[in-house]
């Protein structure tokens, strides 16, 4: 392995990994803070119990995140120090506010978790919405970040130097508001599935069922919510990356010839070598309309990118089928649950749409996963598009491969920790949580 796909390799794993515990740290907090309230309203135990075990959940991952947010941000400057060099000025902001945004989220996480019982209770509450909109927030700045390097703004590029540089104007780039909500709700749907899905597995097997169908409700709840909004997110996305990056829409929808009336693909192996996609069924017009509104409508294809500025084809092509894809199945699950919820409420119970919710418990995650590699190697060969390439900012030290190695082996470990935790936690509900309120595991919880 050379150390260019090393470097490339070993960011693309720390944000792989990364990015789970941050949709998490970015959404549990909501859920954490509905339970609580309803328990403030109700003063039904079961609540505060869901809280509270929710509350441990979201504490695991936030020490998780942070670890791998730390080693994230010391890559970019030992892998990408040319990257760094010029891009840190300019949009340094948002990694600023995110760094004020994640210690307000530390802050107010050791209120909540050591609160109980000290605090007002209302106050108490308060403190995770708090964590909640802290971490939301955190989530969105580095968003912003990212989205700069797709829609470069906030300074002049002049004969190789950066000048004229205005981080508010770097900060808020074109591409911001439609990365940030379409990640947002990314991060609702995924984490609302995946909690639920947990929750639907030990209701299908009759445990705890009080505290599992709360819980499952209030997750499934925000995952539903957030996967029927979500394709209306992904068509404002879609036109956006059309506007302002035409050569990765090709490359995700593997648009080969620019033309108008343009087919969409669904499925398919594109064949880079001879320009075209096989196995693929494909409705015509469709393409035009999704990006740009209108079924005539000409769409560029990679025949009108340099050969030398044209990113890969079949990565993108098959991350974008597979996150659209999982999106569809959650958004049908999602229009189940509430079917259910309007005209047959004994299907809430039923084995088979808690199968539905087990079954689609990995599919927010790896839509996720999928999403951002379209992001990343849709934008290749730049680092900050049309401006650096990513082979101009790879650091020149030698033996990035090793490092690549010896992070993957780190991460598998926190993997594994990070799964025994949360495992020990689930387990531990009938001692620890589901438990009646007065008594000495409620206290200790």
């Amino acid at each position: 392995m050379d150390d260019f796909l090393a470097a490339r390799s070993q960011m693309a794993l720390s944000l792989g990994f990364h990015i789970i515990f941050s949709c998490i740290g970015m959404v549990m907090p909501f859920f954490m803070a509905v339970a609580h309230y309803f328990w403030l309203r109700t003063r039904d135990n079961t609540y505060r119990n869901v809280t509270r075990a929710w509350s441990k959940g979201v504490a695991i991952f936030f020490a998780t995140g942070a670890v791998s947010g730390t080693v994230l941000s010391f890559e970019l400057g030992l892998l990408w120090p040319k990257f760094m060099e010029h891009a840190g000025p300019i949009f340094g902001m948002p990694f600023s506010l995110e760094g004020t945004a994640f210690f307000i989220e530390a802050i107010a996480l050791g209120f909540f978790l050591y609160g109980w019982d000290r605090f007002n209770p209302w106050f108490h509450w308060f403190t995770g919405v708090v964590v909640g909109v802290s971490g939301l927030a955190s989530g969105i700045l580095v968003v912003a970040a990212n989205a700069w390097m797709n829609s470069p703004a906030g300074f002049d590029y002049v004969n190789g130097q950066y000048l004229n540089i205005d981080p508010i104007a770097a900060m808020f780039n074109d591409a911001w508001l439609s990365q940030a909500l379409h990640m947002t709700l990314a991060a609702f749907a995924a984490t609302g599935f995946a909690v639920a899905g947990v929750h639907a597995l030990m209701l299908r097997r009759g445990r705890n069922t009080g505290f599992h169908t709360r819980a499952f409700r209030i997750a499934a709840a925000f995952g539903a919510v957030a996967a029927l909004l979500q394709p209306l997110s992904g068509d404002f996305s879609a036109k956006d990356v059309a506007r302002r990056q035409p050569a990765k829409l090709a490359a995700m929808e593997a648009h080969f010839h620019t033309e108008k009336h343009a087919s969409l693909v669904l499925g398919g192996l594109p064949n880079e070598d001879k320009q075209r996609v096989d196995y693929a069924l494909k409705i015509p017009g469709m393409l035009s309309f999704l990006a740009h509104g209108n079924f005539e409508q000409e769409v560029t294809g990679l025949d009108r990118i340099a050969p030398q500025n044209r990113p890969p084809v079949l990565v993108p092509h098959i991350a974008f089928q597979l996150m659209v894809g999982l999106g569809t199945l959650m958004m049908g699950i999602a229009a189940v649950y509430f079917l259910a919820l309007w005209r047959n409420k004994q299907w809430l119970t039923s084995r088979w749409l808690l199968g539905l919710f087990v079954a689609a418990t990995p599919a927010g995650f790896l839509a996720v996963e999928a999403g951002w590699t379209v992001t990343e190697v849709g934008r290749q060969p730049w680092i900050i598009n049309g401006v650096m390439r990513t082979a101009d900012a790879v650091t020149p030290m030698p033996g990035i491969a090793y490092s690549f190695y010896l992070f993957t082996a780190v991460y598998l470990s926190l993997s594994l920790v990070v799964v025994f935790l949360l495992y020990r936690q689930i387990r531990m509900v009938p001692q620890l949580y589901d438990v009646p309120a007065g008594t000495p595991e409620a206290a200790h919880a």
